[in-house]
């Protein structure tokens, strides 16, 4: 068995891709109808990402026998605890879990009517999803953010908190901007918290239950993009999940630079993401899982900073055998930092930045804990010499 000195995770998670085959419209008519009525959405404010619209597997959820096509939202299931939980006496502000049209759940706009509703419920939506969204600022830098606890905690993406502890300002919806503290940043998912620093009662929306996220299914992007503008509110986008995973959602909801930090939400309000990295297309957008935040609630609370962010994962380009009692290298790669600083196979690692290496484990450990760019030395046996090199940690 061997083992790489991969970063604390190794791997890539399975992704659930919704099968979006294109449908045809039925006739010209009916497609001029519904783009008609979808181009008067967008200039309502609400920008739908795909004019061309594809179904999704989503189950055989039944909407009731009513004249309005309903489905209830995902509920948590019984026992699951959620984050954060509102004050004693408090009520937070409650998701629109009841007439949501059905075809939020993934389902293809059947004409003007659904275009119609869909129009409906975002507009009901729309006050209070945007009065949630705000502006992040750390030193010279913008991003967004969003307030899921009236107290003033706000989600963000941990590359625009940047660091924890770090004071930050936060710029609400009619343009008050307040200072603020950032509290935990987990970097291997891009995920941060920060705090208002100024008491008082902030608009809040709620973060969705563990695991309620479909492929398939329609959310609603807001943010600042291209940072905070006087007199501009923040921008609203509507548009589909098409990836979802552990550690990541894609959806084709346009975002650009400034929406970094801003939520993803479910047709019934709920934070179900936050907007991380922009796609290789503007329509294929990453955003971190609600529930990487659910899983990592206590850390970041607790103002803990830890792992690196995607495509800075530091390595050197070893490999060595795990049940090894010393931290002997099997394998050097060609072009990697280990080969440039000269390691062979068959050198065991004694130290790496001053700290003892006992076995290939630790040395992952201390490679995991360092930062791309760092020169360290690299303390080896090699036969019956005791070297000292140089390394320079690389990313990937």
């Amino acid at each position: 068995m061997k083992a790489d000195d991969a970063s604390s995770v190794a791997g890539r998670t399975a992704t659930n891709r919704a099968a979006l085959p294109a449908v045809p419209i039925r006739s010209h008519r009916r497609r001029s109808a519904i783009l008609a009525v979808a181009a008067w959405i967008a200039a309502c404010g609400v920008t739908l990402a795909q004019p061309t619209f594809v179904p999704a597997q989503t189950g055989n959820a039944k909407p009731p026998a009513t004249s309005a096509a309903t489905t209830p939202l995902p509920t948590a299931a019984s026992g699951q605890a959620l984050a954060p939980a509102a004050p004693a006496g408090e009520t937070p502000a409650a998701a629109d879990t009841a007439a949501v049209p059905a075809v939020f759940a993934g389902g293809v706009p059947s004409g003007v009517n659904d275009l119609k509703a869909m129009q409906a419920h975002l507009r009901k939506l729309s006050d209070r999803l945007l009065s949630a969204t705000v502006g992040v600022r750390v030193g010279q830098a913008y991003g967004s953010g969003v307030i899921v606890e009236a107290s003033g905690l706000v989600l963000t993406a941990a590359h625009v908190a940047q660091r924890a502890s770090t004071d930050c300002e936060v710029i609400l919806l009619d343009g008050t901007r307040i200072p603020a503290r950032a509290l935990g940043i987990n970097r291997n998912i891009d995920a941060a918290v920060i705090r208002i620093s100024k008491q008082g009662t902030y608009p809040t929306v709620e973060m969705a239950p563990k695991d309620t996220i479909k492929a398939g299914q329609w959310c609603v992007a807001t943010g600042h993009p291209g940072g905070v503008e006087k007199g501009r509110k923040p921008v609203l986008r509507l548009g589909r999940i098409l990836e979802t995973s552990d550690s990541v959602l894609v959806s084709d909801c346009t975002l650009v630079g400034g929406d970094s930090g801003g939520p993803l939400f479910d047709a019934g309000g709920r934070v179900i993401g936050i907007h991380s990295r922009i796609g290789g297309m503007l329509t294929a957008n990453l955003h971190v899982p609600i529930d990487g935040f659910h899983r990592s609630w206590d850390r970041l609370m607790s103002s803990e900073e830890w792992g690196h962010l995607p495509g800075q994962a530091p390595f050197i380009g070893v490999r060595g055998a795990a049940e090894d009692t010393v931290a002997r290298i099997t394998e050097v790669f060609p072009e990697t930092p280990a080969e440039r600083a000269g390691l062979k196979p068959g050198d065991v690692v004694l130290k790496l930045g001053g700290e003892a290496v006992t076995d290939f484990a630790s040395l992952t450990e201390l490679i995991g804990r360092a930062n791309p760019g760092e020169n360290l030395a690299i303390v080896v046996r090699r036969g019956e010499e005791r070297l000292e090199l140089r390394i320079v940690i690389g990313k990937r």
